[in-house]
């Protein structure tokens, strides 16, 4: 396998991201969990991703049981955050990684991110003086490299690495349909990093699942070039940019695990006859005007939603009903209703907790309400 050009210690350019873990019963499935980690390590790559929030929690200790506990530390890489819910001051922060070494069982971390960094919650990491403290556990060999993981614009994105050189590695959203998105800025933050000098990490390359089923006369562009799965090529796109360092996939299943190391193994950069097809795509996807939500499930993790609505699900289903006009779409949406702790989107009540911890910056209180439009009559 081959190594970073970036880390020597990264071998390949595709990780394993540990937000979207297979589950049984409300529960990490931890035999297949086991058998996709496998697979990925015995394929060559090392790099595992996760966070302290990431399946209320479960995502850490899965790595503890699954990964940490069954192979050598030489043998895989991991990278964890620090997340904004979880310190309020300086004196925080020294407590909470500990947790998270001990949650995850290892007595390092390969890569340390700020979690999420937007114009708002990094004032808070500023003040706290989060940037300082973790960077100095380097020196106590808690953590290897420092970093951050981003969400806003370029100009926010050039402010913190021209305030923070030390930041090594910038982990961003990027993906075809968000590569010219004026929301998202993916190309322009993408350019930043370019600027910097600094290597990426891509997450949501295939955008919470939204690149792999799509309208049928998207699909049909990707079936005319006769080679990979939808998610292949947004994967490979991703990787195509040379300031790329790693490619993360949220996989919850072996056949997605099988489909990406099949992609990334002999990695090859899209052609020009694939990036003008991911292009046409991308255009198709622009004039649905679809919601631009990832399923990341902040909205839902943490008691943000006193309500209890399942918002990335009602999401979902107004997607498909404004992309496919099936039948079920609607079946769907009845279906994430499954009790009466998880409401309807129309007994939304416009609290705005959601709305803090959307990476995406969504007005969610107004996009439930087209929801409740379309499907609470």
């Amino acid at each position: 396998m081959k190594q970073s050009q970036f880390f020597p210690e990264i071998h390949g350019n595709f990780g394993f991201g540990c937000m979207r873990l297979p589950m049984k019963d409300g529960k990490v499935d931890y035999d297949e969990f086991i058998r996709m980690a496998d697979a990925f390590v015995a394929a060559g790559f090392n790099y595992f991703d996760t966070a302290h929030g990431y399946i209320g929690g479960q995502s850490e200790t899965a790595i503890r049981d699954c990964v940490a506990g069954r192979y050598d530390r030489s043998r895989f890489l991991l990278t964890n955050k620090l997340t904004d819910p979880y310190f309020h001051k300086q004196e925080d922060i020294r407590p909470f990684i500990e947790q998270q070494l001990s949650l995850c069982g290892v007595d390092y971390f390969d890569f340390y991110l700020m979690h999420a960094q937007d114009r708002n919650n990094y004032q808070k990491f500023t003040r706290c003086k989060a940037y300082e403290t973790a960077y100095g556990f380097k020196e106590e060999r808690l953590i290897r490299h420092f970093g951050i993981s981003f969400h806003d614009k370029a100009e926010v994105l050039d402010m913190i690495l021209t305030q923070h050189p030390e930041i090594e590695i910038v982990q961003i959203q990027f993906n075809y349909v968000d590569y010219e998105d004026a929301s998202v800025e993916s190309r322009k933050v993408y350019e930043v990093c370019e600027k910097h000098s600094k290597p990426v990490i891509v997450m949501e390359p295939v955008k919470g699942g939204s690149l792999v089923n799509l309208p049928a006369d998207a699909d049909k562009i990707l079936r005319g070039l006769g080679g990979g799965s939808n998610a292949s090529y947004a994967v490979r796109f991703a990787a195509s940019f040379p300031q790329m360092a790693m490619v993360l996939s949220g996989m919850s299943n072996m056949e997605q695990m099988e489909d990406n190391i099949a992609s990334m193994r002999d990695f090859k950069p899209l052609d020009a006859t694939e990036m003008e097809a991911v292009r046409q795509v991308s255009d198709i996807f622009k004039s649905l005007n679809l919601i631009p939500c990832t399923s990341c499930r902040y909205c839902v993790d943490e008691n943000h939603c006193p309500k209890g609505i399942r918002i990335p699900d009602m999401f979902a289903s107004l997607n498909a009903h404004e992309a496919f006009h099936n039948w079920n779409t609607g079946y769907y949406y009845n279906s994430v209703l499954t009790d009466e702790q998880h409401g309807k989107a129309s007994d939304c009540i416009k609290c705005g907790k959601c709305e803090k911890v959307c990476p995406q910056h969504l007005p969610i209180r107004k996009l439930l309400t087209d929801v409740a439009a379309v499907f609470d009559k």
